[in-house]
């Protein structure tokens, strides 16, 4: 632990902090100390019950997850920044999906890849720390994250007063919704904390009759292994075929449980330019997306979270969708075209339950 001056100036310095936060592109920023003893119980029960599916690094670091302190040495704050990700679209997502023909891709993934841009700015605002502080004290360390490592974001972000955790399980501001990434500054500076909001779901349960494979098993429980962004990202091999006709349209995520909260009324369109959507994925129809070779699709998923499924798997995803469709020859012709010319028994086996529904 290090010793910095007294509390007036640490106070003074929180401050700054978040105007420099706020001055490089983050709509909001808390400070929060690293107990996550009730997240970590949480965490525990989630994992216990199976919910995690394969997400296997959910559970591989041991205490490094839920202790901040045994991630990164010293560590006794926690910085947290939201920046908003909402892209001002000329077609309303929740139609989209009402057009079976056409591609549904999660908004945080239709611009260019978060990470980068956030943890870039991140340590931007940890320069500007630094350069205040270095005349008082030599004696500190900082670490920036964003989703990169077993940080537990949300907790944190709730710990902050950045908002609280909604029945979906994501973080819901009330000023703002839910369209925003999370960053985080592991940092030894002892800064004063911000206070933790009440929750404001009330009664309600929108996100919870509208998931279309009910993976929100019960307020503030999601089963992963339910949920159409877990099976359209996250899993490896085959749909489970319980789950596919639920998939409809969406080829990359899901976001049905933030487009029907009521909080979400609120929301900002960004101003980052790199959110914005690219290649056209906000209108794309599913053939044309499906009919991109290998070359296509590393190129114009450059720079892009969609990338990190690869190839086979986005072949995978858009084959189902294509089975959610009305009977279409040329949608049969792609797909039977499609299936001549890949080499893999799990895309194989998509198609041909999607020519199935179609038949």
């Amino acid at each position: 632990m290090i010793f910095i001056v007294d509390q007036q100036t640490l106070a003074q310095l929180a401050q700054k902090i978040k105007q420099w936060a706020s001055e490089l592109g983050f709509q909001k920023t808390g400070i929060t100390d690293i107990d996550l003893s009730d997240a970590e119980l949480h965490l525990s029960a989630w994992l216990e019950q199976n919910f995690h599916g394969d997400m296997d690094y959910m559970q591989r670091h041991g205490s490094k997850r839920t202790r901040p302190e045994h991630l990164v040495e010293n560590t006794c704050r926690v910085i947290s920044c939201r920046m908003d990700y909402l892209p001002d679209e000329e077609i309303d997502p929740k139609d989209l999906l009402e057009q079976p023909a056409q591609a549904f891709v999660s908004r945080y993934a239709l611009g260019r890849d978060y990470h980068k841009l956030l943890r870039k700015r991140l340590q931007q605002l940890v320069n500007r720390i630094n350069d205040e502080i270095n005349a008082m004290d030599d004696n500190h360390n900082f670490r920036v994250f964003v989703d990169s490592a077993p940080v537990m974001e949300k907790a944190l972000a709730e710990k902050a007063g950045l908002g609280w955790i909604g029945k979906h399980t994501n973080l819901l501001d009330r000023d703002a919704g839910s369209w925003f990434f999370l960053g985080e500054i592991y940092t030894s500076l002892p800064l004063p904390t911000d206070e933790a909001v009440a929750s404001h779901c009330g009664d309600c349960k929108a996100c919870i009759d509208i998931c279309p494979t009910q993976a929100i098993v019960a307020p503030y429980q999601l089963d992963a292994r339910r949920c159409i962004s877990y099976l359209t990202i996250e899993l490896d091999g085959s749909i489970p075929v319980e789950f596919r006709k639920a998939i409809g349209n969406r080829v990359y995520g899901c976001d049905d449980c933030q487009q029907v909260c009521p909080w979400n009324r609120f929301a900002r369109v960004t101003n980052e330019e790199d959110f914005l959507p690219r290649h056209q994925l906000e209108q794309s129809t599913l053939l044309e997306l499906f009919e991109w070779d290998e070359q296509s699709f590393l190129k114009k998923t450059e720079g892009s979270a969609i990338r990190r499924i690869g190839y086979l798997k986005w072949l995978r995803n858009i084959a189902v969708a294509l089975g959610n469709q009305e009977k279409n020859p040329q949608v049969v012709k792609a797909l039977e075209r499609k299936k001549s010319k890949i080499n893999s028994d799990t895309v194989s086996e998509h198609i041909d339950w999607a020519l199935k529904q179609l038949d």
